[in-house]
């Protein structure tokens, strides 16, 4: 099970870059929606895990995915590598650990890169995932 580690970080998992937040969760949502529009991209779904969960008498902590991205952009790399389709929209999870902490979740270009042998060229086109939650955690 990938449990914090006892220094109160997020667990390790390959292919996942997971980042600390300064601000709460509300406002790293908003943020990264703003980072999002800022770079002409498409926000296609917000899905509240830990809403849904209320909504059916169940408890959990913060737990938000964005899911992202433009045609113009994730088109060639499906052409390329079909399967990539997978993971595309470009996701990023916010959600709540322990303490309160807030971190910011998503696939490692690295990850996906080497996973779907995406050609170098098109690389830059899933690189902007680590812009936009640059962009958004700046302080």
């Amino acid at each position: 099970m990938n449990e914090p580690t006892k220094s109160g970080n997020p667990p390790s998992v390959e292919g996942i870059v997971t980042r600390a937040s300064p601000f709460s969760v509300k406002e790293t949502l908003e943020r990264l929606q703003a980072a999002i529009q800022s770079r002409n991209l498409n926000l296609f779904a917000h899905i509240d895990h830990s809403g849904e969960a209320k909504r059916v008498g169940l408890t959990m902590q913060e737990a938000h995915v964005l899911i992202f991205g433009n045609p113009k952009g994730g088109t060639p790399l499906m052409i390329a590598s079909p399967l990539l389709a997978l993971d595309l929209p470009l996701k990023i999870l916010v959600w709540q650990g322990e303490e309160n902490r807030v971190w910011v979740s998503s696939n490692s270009v690295a990850y996906l890169r080497d996973r779907y042998a995406i050609p170098q060229e098109l690389v830059g086109n899933i690189a902007v995932i680590d812009a936009v939650i640059e962009q958004a955690l700046k302080v």
